[in-house]
């Protein structure tokens, strides 16, 4: 929907380490050169994903604006900027370099499980605090507290800079809720790569993806065909990638598609504790996968 500022397929950007654990900022390049030749629509610089409790502010803002410097305007970049201190996030809000984006990608407070009500306010908080484009990022499985459909509603009702949500509860009955619920201009966003295909048909706008970041080309294919309204194609290459998807997660993100993109001599396979790369089973069930796709 042309009135929508976030659509299609964005990527959920890792953050490429050496072997000594600095930023692999040469491989970062590689990356997002690989993902916007094969199809995306837009960049997540610095989610969950990127390994961003890991990363110092000095090194988010390193990040932020390389990822920027390499896309060049090429497609929209989005900055994820979120925590569980409200007045930090506000902080955040002041300090990075957000004039070399088109939006932040702000999720729920985790940990400390508050209610709607500090939901609310915590979103209402961000929203007053700057003029960005705003997604909202639900994903219970992370926060532990799940951001109900009256909220989105009450929030998008309320901030014209709250623009989108990524919701990534793993529930098709809330995904329809939010599709039957919000305005057409309201962006719905996927973050369960496995879900896609059929939310897309239920009326979502796209999908923040992880696997996007290896199987580029036949995720954005899968996509852009469920957004076309042709469910043949989409599903053939959704069964035909769901299985390397569940590989991906199987022991946490992003340690499988990190293994997937040494495999491609994107980036190295090394990470900041506590993530810790596949077991050796996996790497090869991995392998295993990528010889038949």
């Amino acid at each position: 929907m042309s009135d929508q500022k976030f659509s299609g397929t964005g990527v959920a950007l890792v953050t490429p380490f050496t072997a000594d654990g600095s930023i692999d900022f040469p491989s970062l390049e590689k990356l997002v050169n690989h993902v916007i030749k094969d199809g995306v629509d837009f960049l997540v610089a610095l989610g969950t994903t990127a390994e961003t409790p890991t990363l110092s502010v000095v090194e988010k803002i390193a990040v932020l604006e390389y990822v920027a410097q390499v896309n060049n305007k090429r497609v929209p970049l989005v900055c994820g900027l979120g925590g569980n201190n409200t007045a930090l996030v506000l902080k955040d809000l002041a300090e990075f370099p957000l004039n070399k984006v088109d939006g932040i990608l702000c999720v729920v407070p985790y940990y400390n499980k508050p209610n709607a009500e500090g939901v609310y306010q915590h979103f209402k908080a961000v929203a007053e605090a700057t003029d960005q484009n705003i997604i909202l990022y639900n994903v219970p499985g992370r926060t532990g507290s799940n951001m109900s459909v009256d909220t989105v509603i009450r929030l998008a009702k309320d901030f014209k800079n709250i623009v989108a949500i990524k919701e990534a509860a793993g529930n098709m009955s809330q995904s329809m809720q939010l599709v039957k619920s919000l305005p057409s201009s309201f962006s719905i966003l996927s973050g369960d790569d496995d879900l896609v295909m059929p939310q897309i048909a239920a009326g979502f706008s796209g999908v923040i993806s992880v696997a996007a970041n290896c199987w580029t080309k036949e995720f954005t294919s899968m996509l852009n065909a469920a957004r076309k309204n042709d469910f043949a194609t989409a599903r053939e290459l959704h069964y035909k990638l769901l299985d390397g998807i569940g590989l991906l997660f199987t022991e946490g993100n992003p340690a499988g598609v990190k293994f997937v993109l040494s495999q491609m001599d994107i980036c190295e396979n090394t990470f900041r504790l506590p993530v810790v790369g596949v077991s050796k089973s996996t790497e090869q069930d991995i392998k295993d996968y990528i010889a038949q796709l």
